[in-house]
């Protein structure tokens, strides 16, 4: 069954959306052509952009979901992009950390599904190419993104009448990689671009860049 989605007047909610890749996915949809664009964050007054629409939501906790589900009942496609990173080896990692990294990452991941799946046509989960290839230095944020990959397979076989997709790559340019060298970062917009395109074509995995591609094609070498 073909599930693209046509972006033109369509309404959406991004979580995480007062920065770095939440932001550019909103200004996005709002330039693809979105009718409305609910910008989810822990602070609102943080959504500076004037064409979209600040909605208080932290989604580990579960009263700003539901209120969000409740009121919001427009939206038809969720991005999915709240998410921390707690850079440590496995042995060195902080468990309280880890828990913290697990509430966002994975169980906030699926409490808006829930609140939101049954009435969407679209689910874009952002991911990482650790959710394939675990790195050391960043191994309970891998373990939470290796997580969030089966949930969002999982969500695939249930949410038939959407189509939800899955969001690969290395590192981009957002506060998480600010150590990172620019020559190995890619920009926010190379993933917005590649998610969009994939929503509007019915794919249902983005692998941004070769990174996340290689790592992707290693698992079934």
């Amino acid at each position: 069954m073909q599930l693209t989605m046509e972006l033109e007047g369509i309404v959406a909610l991004v979580t995480g959306a007062n920065r770095g890749l939440g932001k550019a996915y909103a200004e996005a949809l709002i330039e693809a052509g979105a009718s409305k664009v609910y910008a989810g964050a822990r602070d609102p007054q943080s959504i500076t952009d004037p064409r979209l629409i600040p909605v208080k939501l932290d989604v580990t906790n579960a009263e700003d979901v539901e209120r969000a589900a409740k009121e919001l009942t427009d939206v038809t496609l969720v991005i999915n992009n709240a998410g921390i990173g707690r850079p440590a080896p496995p042995l060195e990692a902080d468990l309280d950390q880890a828990r913290e990294q697990y509430e966002v990452n994975v169980l906030g991941t699926l409490r808006v599904a829930q609140a939101f799946g049954p009435r969407l046509k679209g689910l874009v989960n952002v991911l990482s190419v650790v959710s394939f290839q675990p790195m050391i230095w960043l191994a309970t944020y891998s373990a939470t993104k290796a997580a969030a990959w089966s949930l969002t397979q999982s969500l695939r076989e249930e949410l038939t009448d959407a189509l939800v997709v899955g969001v690969h790559a290395g590192f981009i340019d957002t506060d998480l990689a600010a150590a990172i060298p620019a020559d190995q970062k890619i920009p926010p917009s190379q993933v917005v671009e590649a998610t969009l395109d994939a929503l509007r074509n019915d794919e249902i995995e983005v692998l941004v860049d070769d990174v996340s591609r290689e790592a992707k094609a290693a698992l079934i070498a």
